[in-house]
C-alpha cells in the first residue's frame, strides 16, 4: 500500500484536490486524518519524481499506460499531457518501421577522446570505445589509441520534415570522404 503524507509541489505539477471520494476502495482516511492510498507502488515512483523534479523519469521496463492511469487517478493534468505525448511519440516511432542506424568508427588518441565525445552533434551518439592497444611515444608521454564507435538514426527526419546537417557536420563529412 503506497502512502502519501505531504506533497509540496515544485511547480511542475500539483495534485488538484477533488472532493473527498472513495474510488474503488482506493482512498481512505486513517484515524489521524492522513490519506491511505491503496494503489500499485510500482507506478507511484514516477509520479512522485515528477512532483519533486518536474521531469518524467521512468524505468524503460515500466508501462507508460500504467503511469498514465496513476496520473489520471491523482488528477495531475500536466503529467497526464506529458505521458500521453510520450505514448503518442512511441506509437509514431513504431509505426515508421524498424529504426536503422549508421555507424562510424573513429580512431583517436587518448588526449583527443574527451573533446571528440563532448563535441558530437547532429544526432550522433557514442556507442563503444575500443582500446587498440598500440601506444606510441608522443613527446615525453606514452599515448594510447582508441577506436570510438558512434551512431545515429539513418532516417534523419522528424514528422516528414528532413533535418539538414549543420555547416560543421558538412565540413566533417567532406573531410571524412577524402580519407
Amino acid at each position: 500500500m503506497a502512502e502519501l503524507h505531504v506533497v509540496e509541489p515544485t511547480g511542475a505539477g500539483t495534485i488538484e484536490q477533488p472532493e473527498h471520494r472513495d474510488i474503488r476502495g482506493s482512498v481512505r482516511l486513517d484515524e489521524t486524518g492522513a490519506y491511505l492510498i491503496d494503489r500499485d507502488p510500482t507506478y507511484f515512483g514516477p509520479i512522485l519524481n515528477y512532483l519533486r523534479h518536474g521531469k518524467l523519469i521512468m524505468d524503460k521496463n515500466l508501462a507508460e499506460e500504467g503511469v498514465l492511469e496513476e496520473a489520471e487517478f491523482y488528477n495531475i493534468a500536466s503529467l497526464v499531457r506529458l505521458v500521453k505525448e510520450r505514448i503518442r511519440d512511441n506509437e509514431n516511432r513504431t509505426s515508421q518501421g524498424p529504426v536503422k542506424h549508421v555507424y562510424r568508427v573513429l580512431q583517436c588518441q587518448e588526449e583527443e577522446l574527451t573533446q571528440m565525445v563532448s563535441t558530437m552533434s547532429d544526432g550522433w551518439k557514442f556507442e563503444q570505445l575500443i582500446s587498440i592497444g598500440s601506444s606510441y611515444n608522443y613527446g615525453n608521454e606514452d599515448q594510447a589509441e582508441f577506436l570510438c564507435v558512434v551512431s545515429r538514426e539513418l532516417n534523419n527526419s522528424t514528422n516528414g520534415i528532413v533535418i539538414e546537417p549543420t555547416e560543421k557536420a558538412k565540413i566533417l563529412q567532406e573531410r571524412g570522404s577524402r580519407m
